[in-house]
């Protein structure tokens, strides 16, 4: 008998993970599953992990900051960046690079169904691509020098030092995984509607 490739979501849908299409995407499962997925595998300061969908937040925040005027469409691709990780969790790089490429094709394959369930082409296009993980970059900066124990310079060599005007005022926020979870929902919700 074959190895079960799926995965039944709280929605009630089923997610086949070897072939994942877009109608079994529903934002609340997104929501749900990385508003549970702690980011730097758990090692962080507070009374809360540090969650994907509240990293998620971060980046589409400065997404926005460093790109004043983006389209409301890329502004969701930069919200769901790391969407795979609901159903594949929040691996550190070094784990990535041990695991090796099936782990990046398993991201691109549900990346891809989760753009088209929300109107966004499979693949972006290389310049929102870059400007996203120049975002992810500046905020993985400011979660390691802010919550996970990382010095300023060791820091800057491993993510590149921000710009200060990118992250003047924002904050790292540790909160409980029901309210991140709503927040998110809502977030995508708003960035559908300025789509529409």
């Amino acid at each position: 008998m074959a190895a079960r490739a799926w995965q039944r979501m709280l929605s009630g849908r089923r997610l086949d993970l070897l072939d994942p299409t877009p109608m079994d995407i529903e934002v609340e499962d997104i929501a749900h599953g990385l508003a549970f997925v702690a980011r730097w595998n758990g090692q962080t300061r507070g009374d809360w992990p540090y969650s994907v969908a509240e990293h998620s937040l971060l980046v589409e925040e400065i997404f926005n900051r460093a790109n004043p005027g983006i389209a409301p469409r890329w502004q969701l691709a930069a919200l769901l960046h790391d969407a795979p990780e609901y159903v594949i969790g929040d691996m550190i790089s070094p784990v990535k690079a041990a695991v090796g490429p099936g782990y990046g094709e398993l991201d691109l394959r549900l990346t891809a169904a989760i753009h088209l369930r929300f109107g966004l082409p499979a693949v972006l296009p290389a310049p929102i691509k870059k400007a996203i993980k120049a975002a992810d970059k500046v905020s993985a900066w400011l979660e390691a020098v802010r919550i996970a124990g990382f010095g300023e310079a060791e820091a800057d060599k491993l993510f590149g030092r921000p710009e200060a005007s990118i992250v003047k005022g924002l904050e790292i926020r540790l909160r409980p995984p029901a309210v991140v979870r709503a927040d998110y929902v809502a977030r995508v919700g708003q960035q559908l509607a300025a789509i529409i």
